[in-house]
């Protein structure tokens, strides 16, 4: 292990593409995560409800992240190995299942090969180090919060508060900011969003977002420290803003109709993470220009 690892230091491409191996790999993991997790809360928010009924919870399955094995949902058939190889088999199966021919989603090679390329990205612009491998997982956990909020308009707290421990976690060493900034990172990065959350409350009566944003801005500026909250947010405003338009004016999309929130964060925070500094440093030489 110590060979390979000095291997991997003293050769960057080796690191590079170790990295996109792995990322390629994990994605294929994210899209069982993206796909059971809210099935997971649902069932357990089910037994909850049972419980303070006074009622026998049902019993289910045994449904988790490990089991059951992945399958078709159309026919049942079971994925093998050689089905499973991220981005390849998709390619090799033609989009289709070997058991019943029906459709596979074009998102798993997708989650699969924007896993990869992030994570070769990570381990190119940081380089071999502690750095990398909070990248690696910052970028994974984000990936796996977009799916899930665009498909459900929930942002787990089994994802959401482990990432914002985990960032204050790898910033104790200073890896990305001071452990101060990190701390004042999460404490304004949610009042940020709860602040404005309610004031949209009380000006409308309605709910303009969720805790869980909060949450996962929180977990930024754990992450990135507060000095970039600012750059995240305008990031995040200005890129759901125009996606909010293009659906409402080519898709029909109703304007009463909530569109997730949390997808434009985690995209304010990956453009943070690698170029915040860079950002930052060229609009305050823009405004002290004469």
């Amino acid at each position: 292990m110590t060979a390979l690892l000095e291997v991997l230091q003293a050769v960057p491409s080796a690191f590079v593409g170790t990295c996109l191996m792995l990322g390629l790999m994990v994605g294929s993991f994210l899209n069982v995560v993206i796909h059971r997790l809210p099935r997971m809360m649902e069932l357990g928010w089910q037994q909850q409800c049972a419980e303070l009924r006074g009622e026998e919870p049902l019993a289910h399955p045994r449904y988790n992240l490990i089991a059951p094995r992945s399958a078709c949902p159309h026919c049942n058939h079971a994925i093998s190995a050689w089905e499973n190889i991220p981005v390849v088999s998709y390619l090799l199966l033609r989009g289709k299942c070997k058991g019943c021919g029906a459709t596979i989603s074009p998102r798993y090679p997708i989650i699969e090969a924007v896993s990869g390329i992030l994570s070769a990205y990570a381990a190119w612009h940081f380089g071999f180090g502690w750095a990398t491998v909070g990248a690696l997982l910052l970028i994974w956990a984000l990936l796996a919060l977009t799916a899930i909020d665009f498909d459900t308009q929930l942002l787990p707290d089994d994802v959401t508060l482990p990432l914002l421990w985990t960032g204050l976690l790898f910033n104790l060493s200073g890896t990305y900011t001071s452990l101060h900034s990190a701390v004042l990172g999460a404490i304004f990065g949610y009042l940020a969003l709860w602040a404005v959350y309610w004031l949209f409350k009380f000006a409308t009566g309605k709910e303009g977002m969720g805790y869980g944003d909060f949450k996962l801005l929180a977990a930024l500026g754990a992450w990135l420290g507060w000095q970039m909250l600012p750059l995240i947010i305008l990031l995040s405003s200005l890129v759901g803003a125009v996606v909010g338009i293009v659906l409402i004016v080519a898709t029909k999309h109703g304007r009463h109709i909530p569109i997730p929130f949390g997808p434009y964060l985690a995209g304010g925070g990956l453009i943070a993470l690698f170029w915040g500094q860079t950002l930052t440093q060229s609009y305050l030489q823009l405004l002290a220009a004469p």
